[in-house]
């Protein structure tokens, strides 16, 4: 065995028992390192190269896990796929039995030296290919409150709490191809803070295909952080029954048929809550732009409901809110109606349909750029704030309108976007 084959590595794992599965970090990841199937999601040791992209936007920490390996010997994807956990760390003793040659360094500084680094463009219109992570924060506002994250979990002191099922009301207007749930969880005398911006896991009932307990799925929080009734231990979800995957094939999506099937008083059981830097701003007079598409609306709701109970307190001044929300039709827009009620100089709403019969197709970024001098000024005002959520495909549309609204109002895209992700005022959050 030479000395290249006996050289020990930091190899990069992602823990099992605390992954969500949210897909932050595959989509994150720059040089593809990351991939899944229907149960775990795992790091090709071949294609890592240390860049540390994907560790700060998890939102469990599941990420952040590594073990010192004989490069040779390092755990395969498929291996890596069968995990219901992470394996125990090599003993030097181990290390030597396993191969890796007496004198080899296992400094991770010096794989990390080693690791070429990947090419970073600002500007998304002169790429090839579009990355998240050269956009979105990883940084809360500065003024954001104090988040809690991951109270409740596998590696944490209580392993899940129980919530009781206190509302569960359908949201869109047609039928079950497009079904929408608003689902009201109460947490009785348990301690459960959360703030807007923040997640869930919802733990399904019974056994999966392989005879395993259900992993967690994640929701975002669509109430604000004194619950869904002002002064209750509670909190709500937007939910879409997912009847069909990607590439459109009917599948019943165990997560969310469970939840929009739940009744008054049924038990859930519950871990989180996660995430810590897609938080709204505190300051008075801070400006929030939110861009979404269905059920992406949850942490927008959960955000403009606390300005509106603000206002009516009566002891905050709130700056601009405006929201960029698409749909196919209106029927499949969810909080259709109450959008409807919000006065108009509390928030500036603007609403794409893609499918409307007889009408052209509009998408949010298109409402973007119709709105580019509104909007051109809050990404040159410091206190405004941007957030993003929705399905992934999203994403890039929406960052090159803000490209265009940038350029077309004489500001420099890649000098605008990245002070805006130094200072947390830009979050793309999308599944």
């Amino acid at each position: 065995m030479d000395m290249a084959d006996a050289a020990v590595i930091k190899q990069h794992l992602i823990d099992p028992e605390i992954c969500i599965r949210c897909n932050t970090c595959e989509a994150i990841c720059p040089v593809g390192a990351i991939t899944h199937d229907s149960r775990n999601y795992v790091v090709d040791a071949e294609k890592c190269n240390l860049c540390m992209d994907c560790v700060s936007p998890c939102p469990t920490g599941s990420i952040d896990n590594w073990r010192n390996m004989p490069k040779v010997k390092a755990y395969s994807v498929a291996e890596q796929l069968t995990w219901d956990v992470l394996p125990a760390e090599l003993s030097e003793a181990e290390l030597q039995a396993a191969g890796a040659g007496a004198g080899v360094a296992a400094d991770s500084a010096v794989a990390a030296a080693q690791a070429p680094e990947p090419v970073a463009k600002a500007d998304p219109a002169q790429q090839g290919g579009f990355n998240s992570a050269q956009y979105g924060s990883n940084i809360a506002p500065w003024s954001a409150a104090h988040p809690y994250t991951n109270l409740y979990g596998p590696k944490a002191v209580e392993k899940t709490v129980t919530a009781t099922v206190t509302g569960n009301v359908r949201v869109t207007e047609v039928g079950k191809d497009y079904d929408t749930h608003h689902i009201v969880l109460d947490f009785g005398a348990m301690p459960f803070p959360v703030l807007e911006g923040q997640s869930i896991g919802i733990i399904p009932p019974g056994l999966d295909e392989r005879g395993k307990p259900h992993h967690a799925r994640q929701y975002s929080i669509a109430s604000p952080r004194n619950g869904e009734r002002p002064g209750y231990n509670n909190l709500s979800l937007t939910i879409k029954r997912v009847l069909e995957d990607h590439q459109g094939k009917p599948v019943r999506g165990v997560g969310s048929n469970y939840m929009c099937d739940l009744k008054v008083g049924d038990k859930v059981q519950v871990i989180g809550p996660f995430g810590s830097s897609f938080l709204m701003p505190n300051h008075p007079k801070s400006h929030v732009v939110m861009i979404c598409t269905g059920t992406g609306s949850a942490p927008m709701r959960a955000m403009t409901e606390w300005r509106r109970r603000l206002r009516a307190s009566g002891k905050f001044e709130g700056g601009k809110l405006m929201l960029f929300f698409g749909a196919r039709t209106k029927e499949e827009l969810p909080y259709f109606g109450p959008l409807q009620s919000l006065p108009h100089d509390f928030i500036d709403i603007n609403l794409a349909f893609s499918r409307t019969p007889g009408q052209p197709k509009k998408y949010v970024q298109d409402a973007m750029r119709e709105r580019a001098a509104d909007l051109a000024k809050l990404l040159a005002d410091p206190n405004a704030y941007f957030y993003v959520c929705g399905l992934k495909a999203m994403e890039e549309g929406v960052v090159l309108a803000l490209h265009d609204v940038a350029k077309a109002a004489g500001l420099e895209w890649d000098v605008v976007g990245a002070e805006m992700k130094k200072q947390g005022r830009l979050h793309l959050e999308t599944y």
